[in-house]
């Protein structure tokens, strides 16, 4: 089987799966880099091969892109050729890294120094619900409920649906923001001159904000979500809540929060201080 043979069977194979956009193109991505780096026939590839491209490529990257290398080849020759040439090869562990997240006042200060109301309006609703960014650019005008004062994701990650709340502060310039689209002819929230937004576009939006705001940390549409559910933490609601409306399958990914959470932290008293007043 030819590399493009094989690359093709494997989108049409991830599509049947319903696997997700973003899925699809890393797993094309994996297996091609790999057979492009072997310069072999999927059939010609063996444990060895794969040890070697790691070893070559990926040796200074993050866990992470290993993991997900293995199991984008694991993926394609499990299901098209019936055999999986990294059962033997040892995943690393995940490093266990705290995500960054925004104080009150940097989140303020990054949504007044958005350049443009459309900017400042996608920035506001990330931060608002938790959006991932995938989610925010395939936001459809049908999925914003305002009898209910609720918005649907659909198909998030996970193949899930869930909801989030309109906030209030937002609901007169999301009404504005539907009219523009409707009269553009368009179904999603929001777009871009070619139509639909990019997820790069939304990451350089936030990083040439975030420099305007003058914030020195490394500020990705992704912080946003995890501000949000650390303030929210930081709040006093409840980790369950946030699990569901983050949208994670599993709790202990919501409880990385449990961690990061300064404001919780500076409440506890120090036993010195208790040892003192008595």
């Amino acid at each position: 089987m030819e590399k493009e043979d094989f690359l093709k069977k494997l989108q049409i194979e991830l599509k049947i799966s319903k696997n997700s956009p973003h899925t699809l193109k890393n797993y094309l991505k994996a297996n091609d880099s790999l057979l492009i780096f072997l310069n072999k026939h999927p059939l010609e590839v063996k444990e060895d091969d794969i040890k070697l491209y790691l070893s070559e490529k990926l040796e200074n990257r993050a866990a992470s892109s290993t993991i997900l290398f293995l199991s984008a080849i694991k993926y394609a020759y499990s299901n098209l050729l019936k055999f999986d040439p990294t059962i033997n090869i040892k995943r690393p562990k995940r490093e266990k890294k705290l995500p960054t997240v925004l104080t009150t006042d940097e989140t303020k200060s990054l949504l007044n120094s958005c350049e443009t109301k459309k900017s400042k309006l996608m920035l506001s609703l990330l931060y608002a619900t938790g959006m991932r960014v995938s989610e925010i650019i395939n936001l459809e005008l049908k999925d914003l409920v305002f009898e209910e004062n609720i918005g649907y994701i659909r198909q998030a990650k996970g193949n899930k649906d869930r909801i989030f709340n309109i906030p209030n502060f937002l609901k007169k310039d999301l009404l504005k923001q539907i009219k523009h689209q409707t009269d553009l002819n368009q179904n999603l929230l929001f777009s871009g001159p070619k139509g639909k937004l990019s997820s790069r576009n939304l990451q350089k939006i936030v990083q040439l904000t975030a420099k305007k705001a003058n914030i020195k940390k490394e500020v990705h549409p992704h912080t946003l979500r995890h501000s949000f559910a650390t303030h929210l933490l930081e709040s006093g609601v409840d980790i369950r809540k946030i699990q569901e409306l983050l949208g994670h399958a599993d709790l202990s990914t919501t409880q990385i929060y449990t961690h990061i959470s300064k404001e919780e932290l500076k409440k506890i008293a120090s036993p010195l201080d208790n040892l003192m007043k008595s």
